[in-house]
């Protein structure tokens, strides 16, 4: 008998003061989602949710609730069972946070209107706890509530969840978003400079914005890294593109002539002398060009390779990773460019996909888009390390960065860094 006709059958393994075996909970909340996206068995959600409603068990209720969560990650509806109303009102009366919470995630999911507006409420209540907002910022999001939009643009000026706030605007075509988060661009973070950018590069109507704030000085020419150049130009915006050209200059997918180009940036690290960078420094530029795809000792990202163990000592080797990524590209890091049916426009590795959802990797954030919403996508013969990472880059930077790379253990970021 599999564990969901356990569940869906009610039948319970019964011990002394033990109604439910500890395998049978640990396993849950992960085996719930494999075997409902197998089965997609229209009868089994009934079953579950009318069990939801008559079982006292607080860590029974919490596996089905993770399972079905899981099962159903990316379905923006789901028919809502008969008797929803009344479980609905049992599960937000729990004393458990945490039942009370997914219950009303999945509400949301039946086209419950008490969710919506309790949720609603929650995302902007300042006084609330921050965690318990962005559950509910994110849940909104799942089922892509329509007047989300507004409140977004509102709530990337609150600090709690400003960065939830600016990833999701970018799921939304919407007029004001642009102008929303430029307005507030100078008083964020780098880790947030870095989200708000991307949302901006999305969409053409967002960029557009975005590339005439650089042209202007209101956004530093800097914070367009290689990557962003590569986005803004897979929106394949001819006004876009030209005033890239003008602000950043061509962008180069290879190079001719690599061994002089190595040989160029050699050069440049040498001139430095016998102590050619600063390592603190050196830090800085490598997390704001570098860090968000990639980990080095203690910190950084997981979209690229781990490179704490890789030959950094071979400044050769180091270059030509650095200035030539496409050379040698394993599957796992290979991008593909995905735009939705609504002119978003995605950079990525493709993780998952199914018949329902998509699972996209960019470098800030994992997506789980519903396949249904997804108008093509183009694998690429590029790695999601963009060629031309150095080049935007002072001498002194590319001098500071190789520098700080070459070193055999972790450095402070210089006084006053963030």
């Amino acid at each position: 008998m599999s564990f969901l006709q356990l569940v869906a059958g009610r039948v319970r393994v019964c011990l002394p003061r033990l109604c439910l075996t500890a395998l049978a909970l640990l396993a849950a909340s992960a085996f719930l989602g494999t075997v409902l996206r197998a089965a997609d068995s229209p009868a089994a959600l009934p079953r579950l949710t009318s069990l939801l409603g008559e079982t006292a068990d607080v860590q029974f209720q919490k596996d089905i609730l993770r399972g079905l969560t899981a099962a159903f990650q990316g379905q923006r509806t789901l028919p809502m069972p008969a008797g929803w109303e009344a479980i609905e009102l049992r599960l937000a009366a729990s004393a458990d946070a945490e039942v009370r919470t997914l219950a009303q995630a999945l509400a949301l999911k039946f086209g419950s209107q008490t969710a919506l507006t309790e949720l609603r409420k929650l995302a902007v209540d300042g006084r609330a706890e921050m965690g318990l907002r962005r559950a509910a910022l994110d849940s909104l999001i799942g089922v892509r509530d329509m007047e989300l939009p507004k409140l977004l643009q509102r709530l990337v000026s609150d600090p709690a969840v400003r960065s939830t706030a600016i990833r999701a605007l970018a799921g939304f075509d919407d007029s004001a978003t642009p102008v929303a988060i430029l307005a507030v661009f100078p008083k964020l973070l780098p880790d947030e400079r870095r989200e708000a950018l991307n949302s901006l590069a999305s969409r053409v109507a967002f960029a557009r914005p975005l590339v005439a704030a650089v042209v202007a000085g209101a956004v530093p020419r800097a914070e367009l890294t290689a990557d962003l150049v590569r986005q803004l130009r897979n929106l394949k915006d001819d006004e876009i593109a030209r005033q890239l050209d003008q602000v950043w200059g061509v962008m180069r997918e290879t190079n001719p002539d690599q061994k002089k180009e190595i040989e160029r940036y050699r050069r440049l690290y040498g001139a430095g002398g016998s102590t050619p960078g600063d390592a603190p420094r050196g830090r800085a530029v490598f997390q704001q060009i570098c860090g968000q795809c990639h980990r080095l000792f203690d910190a950084g990202g997981q979209v690229g390779p781990d490179i704490t163990g890789a030959n950094r000592g071979d400044l050769s080797y180091l270059l030509e990773t650095i200035l030539f990524p496409n050379a040698v590209i394993p599957n796992d890091y290979r991008a593909s460019t995905i735009e939705t049916k609504d002119e978003r426009v995605i950079t990525g590795i493709v993780k998952e996909q199914n018949g329902n959802t998509l699972v996209v990797q960019t470098a800030t954030e994992v997506l789980t888009l519903p396949r249904n919403e997804v108008k093509k996508i183009e694998p690429s013969d590029q790695s999601m390390m963009p060629e031309g990472l150095l080049a935007n880059l002072k001498d002194q930077e590319v001098r500071d960065l190789l520098y700080y790379v070459t070193r055999p253990g972790q450095v402070p970021l210089p006084v006053g860094s963030k």
